[in-house]
């Protein structure tokens, strides 16, 4: 392996860990991504999320704090956070695996709460949307898995890479981890067709 590679190698771990480490500070604020724009005087790190007062309260509590971590651990020069919102959080595959991850955990039926929020992205525009949650759902010693689908969805191939949102999360819960995965379609290439 060459030194090209093994740079690029730590240049994504070191991406991963950044990601890691704004996930779990801004997650009540329904993390959703983020992007890193470097300039010569700062580098900017836009976090995307769909409650901003959350976050940007956070951010207020925290910032000396997040700075010197960015720049101790990351080696990020004068870092900016730049707090955005996302535009229709009803297609964000990470905020609705987290709504529904939150709505399992206060008690919500899960079929309830999955159907519920594959309702509202369908509202909001989605072509298709699948959810899957696993575990212990209904209080029996075995775990099941159910699958929930609207409209159509894409499992494999390029098209799939290119045009699925898809995001995991975890509820806990007394009788223990319930997997949620939830995968959204917000649209297709001109030259496709879903019929």
């Amino acid at each position: 392996m060459g030194a090209t590679e093994k740079k690029i190698i730590t240049q994504k771990i070191v991406e991963v860990e950044l990601e890691d480490y704004l996930k779990n500070i801004f997650e009540k604020a329904e993390y959703s991504g983020l992007k890193v724009e470097k300039t010569p005087i700062l580098t900017r790190i836009f976090v995307f999320v769909g409650k901003p007062a959350i976050a940007i309260a956070r951010l207020r509590r925290r910032e000396e704090e997040i700075k010197e971590t960015l720049t101790k651990n990351y080696n990020i020069l004068n870092p900016q956070i730049v707090i955005q919102e996302v535009q229709n959080p009803y297609l964000d595959a990470r905020i609705i695996a987290y709504r529904i991850k939150k709505a399992i955990e206060k008690g919500i039926n899960f079929k309830k709460a999955a159907l519920f929020y594959i309702e509202r992205c369908m509202e909001n525009g989605a072509l298709g949307i699948e959810v899957r949650i696993a575990g212990k759902l209904l209080g029996k010693e075995r775990s099941a898995a159910y699958k929930f689908r609207k409209g159509y969805i894409l499992h494999t191939g390029f098209l799939k890479e290119m045009y699925i949102d898809e995001a995991k999360q975890q509820a806990i819960i007394p009788v223990g981890i319930v997997g949620i995965k939830v995968r959204i379609l917000k649209y297709l290439p001109p030259l496709v067709s879903a019929k």
